[in-house]
């Protein structure tokens, strides 16, 4: 894949395009005011927010192309790829965008929650939706900023008063994932049905032989979701998480093939346990009794 662009500092992008640069660590682009401009395929090495009306079609996000055309906000972090090939036409689109690296949020609350930001995790075609109202409120803290850094730059206290509001941008985009996830009961419902065919097909081809027991971030990867994103899906409409779930399979498996006449060994072989000890302590936790006792409890 050619790279048309590495994003190394925010204001790379700004540059690029020729926006306004206003801080040496933050970029605030508005591109209604920008004019037409080119395509390019980016590896972003820092954190990025798009807020558009709209994107441009066969969009490259994550591991997929994005093909949403309504408008919504992508989300970046360093070392992900995203954008569209500069293919020499130029496009007038509509929105923001807010760039910042890790060395402005170094030490800050923000940098404390970025591991709770998920929506930085995104993989193909899972933006956040947003409806007019968040995208409002989104687009008034981002020319908040933009205003902060024009008048007052260079200074402390802007500095703190910009993070603030990324803060809150952040924030903000937290509760429109947590609302997006209440309208995928559905979608969640379809995706636990294909977690576990993930799970059956795994036995079915003797891969635990060569890899062990089933990961989130294995299954994660067949369903082409980052395992954040999964572990959310799976959460919200399981009420678990996935690690949880495939210990549920696994035990069930466990206690077919043990009703089944396997012994505890042939079990904990044929799961992909390293060493039957392992098994009869997964099997404990989940069960409250060891696999004999199991067995012992049926003849009873």
């Amino acid at each position: 894949m050619q790279l048309d662009l590495y994003i190394n500092n925010p204001n790379d992008y700004a540059r690029d395009i020729g926006a306004p640069v206003y801080h040496p660590h933050v970029a605030i682009i508005h591109y209604d005011e920008v004019g037409p401009i080119r395509h390019s395929l980016n590896r972003f090495n820092v954190f990025g927010l798009f807020l558009q009306r709209e994107f441009p079609e066969d969009l490259t996000y994550g591991i997929g192309t994005y093909v949403e055309g309504n408008g919504s906000l992508m989300a970046y972090a360093p070392g992900q790829l995203g954008g569209k090939a500069d293919n020499g036409t130029r496009r007038q689109y509509h929105g923001w965008v807010l760039l910042f690296d890790n060395t402005f949020v170094q030490g800050t609350e923000i940098e404390r929650r970025l591991n709770s930001y998920h929506f930085f995790s995104y993989n193909a075609n899972e933006a956040l939706f947003l409806t007019a109202e968040e995208k409002d409120i989104l687009a008034v803290l981002m020319e908040n900023i933009r205003k902060e850094l024009v008048s007052h730059p260079g200074q402390e206290e802007s500095d703190c008063i910009v993070k603030d509001y990324i803060l809150l941008i952040l924030d903000y985009c937290n509760r429109f994932y947590a609302r997006q996830f209440k309208s995928l009961t559905a979608a969640g419902s379809d995706i636990l049905k294909r977690f576990q065919q993930v799970l059956i097909d795994y036995y079915r081809n003797n891969l635990q032989r060569a890899n062990g027991l089933p990961t989130v971030k294995y299954c994660a990867g067949e369903l082409c979701l980052s395992p954040g994103y999964f572990g959310d899906i799976v959460r919200s409409a399981q009420g678990e998480s996935p690690k949880d779930y495939i210990r549920s399979f696994i035990v069930m498996q466990a206690k077919n093939l043990l009703i089944g006449g396997h012994g505890v060994s042939q079990v904990a072989d044929k799961l992909g346990f390293e060493y039957p000890n392992h098994f009869t302590r997964l099997f404990k936790q989940a069960t409250g009794m060891t696999p004999s006792q199991f067995l012992s409890s049926r003849k009873e």
